[in-house]
């Protein structure tokens, strides 16, 4: 299993890899595939995942993309609205054939899992974004592995017993003290690239201290949803990881968090 883990790990990173490094057309479909994987995982929890409403719900994630890459969308509030009321009028139209969480899921899941994720080609956007986009991956991936070592070795105060009885507080604030040391390590080594001050390297281990905190309440989530849908994993798309909700539960909160934070502090 460790092997299994291990292997489709480095593969999975090496597939971010290419795609973050290339950026432009190649990330943004490249999320869009991720995103419409990880929607359909969603869906399938609650039984709709190749039902009209589940189509809606694609549909929404393909035009969301298109428009973030080449806008024809005026105003954003236009596809939310769009999107809220397509939605409702399936569900009165067809009634009783979907249940009122069926449709509230298929309305969340595209902002849950499309939009957020869709933030690590915001952050590859922005100005020195090719080395902040790293940022996101550091304080989701980095810090669940830091936790995890911290809590291997010192654990003993669970930090939410019924939902994850593994996660301990001590692991928790080892998570975020490693993603900042991590982060200092990152940022004076691109300091000539990315431009930064001092100051602006301790800005940026401001910034994946939060991210970091706001990964584990991204892990967190997706347990719950587990939990209440009594399920394991999401799907087996990447052995020994599960599915891409399983692999990509912290980035999809981290990746807002870092391209807002770091477009008003650093750009």
């Amino acid at each position: 299993m460790f092997q299994t883990r291990l292997l489709s790990g480095i593969v999975l990173v090496i597939a971010a890899l290419i795609l973050i490094i290339t950026g432009g057309e190649a990330l943004l479909f490249g999320l869009m595939t991720v995103s419409m994987i990880g929607l359909y995982e969603l869906y399938r929890v609650f039984h709709m995942e190749r039902s009209f409403l589940g189509m809606i719900g694609y549909t929404g994630t393909v035009v969301f993309y298109i428009n973030l890459g080449f806008p024809f969308i005026p105003d954003f509030e236009i596809f939310v609205l769009g999107l809220l009321i397509l939605l409702m009028a399936v569900y009165v139209l067809s009634f009783p054939k979907y249940q009122v969480d069926q449709i509230f899921a298929a309305f969340i899941g595209v902002f849950y899992v499309a939009v957020m994720l869709s933030c690590v080609y915001q952050t590859r956007e922005l100005p020195a974004g090719k080395y902040i986009v790293w940022l996101i991956f550091l304080c989701s991936w980095g810090c669940d592995t830091c936790a995890y070592c911290v809590g291997v070795l010192i654990g003993k105060h669970k930090m939410a017993p019924k939902l994850s009885p593994k996660k301990s507080v001590e692991g928790a604030v080892g998570g975020i003290i490693g993603t900042i040391l991590l982060t200092i390590l990152y940022g004076f080594v691109f300091q000539t690239q990315m431009q930064l001050s001092l100051a602006h390297i301790f800005i940026l281990a401001g910034i994946t201290a939060i991210g970091g905190f706001i990964s584990m309440i991204g892990d967190l989530a997706a347990s719950a949803i587990k939990r209440n849908c009594d399920i394991k994993d999401y799907g087996k798309l990447i052995p020994g990881h599960g599915g891409i909700l399983d692999r990509f539960d912290s980035v999809i909160f981290t990746a807002p968090i870092i391209y807002y934070l770091a477009r008003f502090l650093i750009s």
